[in-house]
């Protein structure tokens, strides 16, 4: 994403910045969703047994859209596994999932393997902002760091253009007992759609240190940063806890931005990105009633003070009416 949320955009090119919004709200305030969100409206005839597979980024707020979902339509069943966002494709094929939650977007080869299957393109929807953070301990003094400086701790390839490899806290800046101590570094798996955008958006597309210790979700990132003084690693937004700190990130040694949601809107910080939910929908076909009712539910009023719930970053209503207009 350079200056604006629309390179996250699904195929409409959606521009957040192009709509006008304007936002003060920051992580550090509370958060509220879009006054002009519509209110979900409860419909007759929705029952039936509904899957999910795909991203572990999603995987908590997709059990919390399903658990208020069903207290609504109590003859739903509602069955979630969240092992990453490479899982979702073949599950979506395979016709063992109908809902394919994933924190990037579907690749080429992918996307080709489900037309093959069904003939027409997945349908992709988006239901949610994430800034992806860059953890550090939270008694680490650090507070920012340059997309280069990133690049050089956990890539060996250095495509961001660092001159050296980083591998101890004092290359960057730190000193006292911080300047010799070693960088632990925390990262998810392959089969992990936040592997693969910190693979492209931070590591410029270059391939990740051996020593990255790979974890099987966000919360153990997280908890290994924790539990590492340190430790360096990358996650949702919305794994954030009281035991790391979320640093401001910069691109070419320019400003660096919290990962606020004024600053997602706006661009300014760089690995702001939207989450995802993917479909087959048959073009000139209705969407499956209760795919299309549990949609309309994340993309509604209730559904997006849940993504806040969640620590995640709501989307506002222009978009979220963009999103709606692609379930007819």
């Amino acid at each position: 994403m350079k200056n604006s949320i629309k390179k996250m955009a699904l195929s409409a090119a959606l521009s957040i910045m192009a709509l006008g919004l304007v936002t003060t709200t920051s992580l550090a305030e509370q958060l509220k969703v879009d006054a002009n969100l519509s209110d979900y409206v409860k419909v007759q005839g929705v029952a039936g047994n509904l899957n999910s597979v795909g991203s572990d980024t999603l995987n908590n707020l997709m059990t919390f859209w399903a658990e208020s979902f069903r207290k609504k339509y109590p003859n739903v069943n509602i069955q979630i596994e969240g092992k990453g966002s490479s899982t979702a494709p073949p599950a979506l094929i395979e016709g063992t999932s109908q809902l394919g939650p994933m924190s990037r977007k579907m690749k080429d080869k992918e996307e080709q393997a489900f037309e093959a299957k069904f003939g027409f393109k997945p349908t992709v929807i988006g239901v949610a902002l994430d800034s992806l953070a860059v953890y550090v301990n939270k008694d680490n003094p650090i507070e920012k760091l340059d997309l280069a400086e990133v690049d050089a701790a956990f890539s060996k390839t250095r495509k961001g253009g660092a001159a050296a490899d980083v591998s101890t806290w004092g290359q960057l800046g730190l000193t006292g007992e911080w300047s010799d101590k070693p960088i632990s570094l925390y990262g998810r798996n392959s089969a992990s759609g936040t592997y693969g955008y910190f693979k492209s958006k931070a590591l410029f597309k270059g391939d990740y240190k051996d020593t990255v210790k790979e974890q099987p979700g966000s919360a153990s990132v997280v908890l290994g940063v924790t539990e590492d003084k340190g430790g360096l690693g990358y996650s949702g937004i919305g794994y954030k806890t009281s035991g790391v700190k979320a640093i401001a990130l910069s691109k070419k040694g320019g400003e660096a931005y919290d990962p606020t949601y004024e600053n997602v809107l706006s661009g300014k910080y760089p690995l702001g990105r939207l989450l995802y939910i993917y479909v087959a929908k048959e073009p000139n076909k209705p969407m499956p009633k209760l795919v299309k009712e549990f949609l309309k539910f994340v993309l509604s009023k209730e559904g997006q003070e849940i993504v806040i719930k969640d620590g995640y970053l709501p989307l506002t209503a222009e978009v979220a009416a963009k999103q709606a207009a692609l379930l007819d």
